[in-house]
């Protein structure tokens, strides 16, 4: 055999031994992990947090309802594309999945917002799991193997620029400019970061939640990573 075909030959066996030695866990990770980081810079939960998740209720994407429905949680109801019968919820895309899990414990978790608005997975885990989210005791510490096991932790501070929020153009105030801005009428652009809560940035700028409400025309407490509000 020529040497340039063996070479050859010899390259693709690499590539498609590496392809074959992931776990379907991986897979997953590589599939799904940038569609995480959005949600996370968008609504605060912690990237570990949604591909953990994922990975346990949806045997890594290898599940019927996840392969058919885009249905990664185990999530019931009515509503988008329905290629089988089922009584789970169908989604255009993981996107949209992802986001219905978010208003999942916006609902039923609110609180974790308020108390864990950092990427603490473990205090995320234990708490949903209190919540009565799953009946397995072990639930919350087979999430956390996961994550650990995988280290998807290391995305909970990843912000690539490819998924930044677009919206730019403000400037984030340091705590050290507030004194000269609190003694003025100048309204001031503040950015949103991770972790922030209406209640929180009202303290920080000495204001109300209902006159930055106001000021924004906000119809809800909710925020996004990025948004732009004005004090």
């Amino acid at each position: 055999m020529p040497k340039k075909l063996l070479f050859t030959g010899l390259i693709i066996c690499l590539l498609s031994g590496t392809a074959l030695g992931q776990s379907a866990a991986e897979k997953y990770v590589e599939s799904y992990k940038e569609a995480a980081i959005r949600t996370m810079n968008q609504h605060g939960v912690p990237a570990s947090i949604i591909l953990g998740v994922a990975i346990h209720e949806s045997a890594s994407g290898t599940s019927k309802i996840a392969k058919y429905l885009n249905n990664h949680f185990g999530i019931k109801g009515k509503g988008g594309p329905k290629p089988i019968s089922s009584s789970y919820k169908g989604y255009e895309n993981v996107d949209e999945c992802y986001g219905d899990f978010v208003a999942f414990l916006k609902k039923r978790f609110n609180n974790l917002f308020e108390r864990y608005p950092g990427a603490d997975y473990k205090k995320w885990a234990t708490s949903i799991q209190r919540g009565g989210y799953a009946a397995s005791h072990t639930w919350a510490s087979q999430v956390m193997g996961i994550i650990k096991k995988y280290k998807l932790y290391e995305y909970d501070n990843a912000i690539p620029e490819s998924i930044r929020p677009v919206e730019q153009t403000a400037v984030n105030i340091e705590q050290t400019d507030l004194e000269s801005e609190e003694t003025s009428n100048e309204i001031v652009p503040y950015q949103v970061r991770r972790g922030d809560t209406l209640g929180g940035i009202a303290k920080k700028f000495n204001t109300t939640v209902k006159d930055i409400r106001v000021k924004n025309s906000l119809k809800n407490s909710n925020l996004s990573i990025g948004q732009t509000l004005y004090l």
